[in-house]
């Protein structure tokens, strides 16, 4: 198993600075690790930084709240899109899900998952953190139904982050064929195998380094 091919190397902070975007890139070049998150406004530099290897530029869309409306995820996709996102980390309207409102959730998925088609991988964001587990279940089976590449706990920026629980019932509800992205608060070498062992086959985290470096640090190494 290459551990670095699971981690998308993370920074989402609002005060990041250019110099932290080019260290997070000289990072994720060094370890090899499957993208870099950054915030859209990073995208550009960020494909810019990575262009000589086969690191992804991953950014957020609708994020963290995923309150924005369904039009404006679409241009935020596409616009991401068009300056060098190959992945697209979108949060669901949780509000919507709340309230019963299945079909607005589907579409704002799909709608996103259309624009984003043949161009980039979708992730959708459920926040698992704010949701019962029967509410997990449906945002799962609403995500597969309207076309997406993954499923993804958490921002990182709620009431909590991932949990083992959440990903293993995650892999139960949307089978083999889905990915699983486990995000927020994975910060050791102990919590990305956790995590990978319950069904995740990415892994969300700033602590990306420090995970590597407790792999090199391990027997497994």
């Amino acid at each position: 198993m290459n551990l670095a091919k699971f981690i998308d190397h993370t920074l989402l902070k609002a005060d990041t600075t250019g110099d932290q975007i080019e260290k997070l890139c000289s990072e994720a070049k060094e370890f090899g690790f499957a993208s870099v998150c950054v915030n859209p406004v990073w995208v550009p530099k960020a494909n810019e930084l990575l262009s000589d290897s086969d690191v992804k530029v991953c950014t957020v869309i609708g994020f963290p709240l995923g309150a924005t409306t369904t039009d404006t995820k679409v241009f935020e996709a596409k616009d991401a899109i068009e300056k060098g996102a190959e992945e697209i980390d979108m949060v669901i309207n949780i509000g919507a899900l709340k309230s019963g409102n299945t079909e607005t959730v589907k579409t704002d998925i799909a709608r996103v998952v259309e624009a984003a088609k043949g161009k980039a991988l979708v992730k959708v964001i459920i926040e698992t953190s704010l949701l019962t587990d029967e509410e997990k279940v449906t945002a799962c089976q609403l995500s597969v139904e309207a076309g997406t590449d993954f499923v993804k706990t958490s921002t990182g920026f709620s009431t909590g982050g991932a949990t083992v629980e959440d990903v293993r019932l995650m892999r139960e509800t949307v089978g083999p064929n889905i990915g699983v992205k486990a995000s927020g608060g994975v910060r050791s070498l102990e919590d990305a195998k956790a995590m990978i062992e319950a069904g995740a086959t990415r892994i969300g985290a700033s602590a990306g380094v420090a995970i590597m470096k407790g792999l090199m640090g391990s027997e497994d190494y």
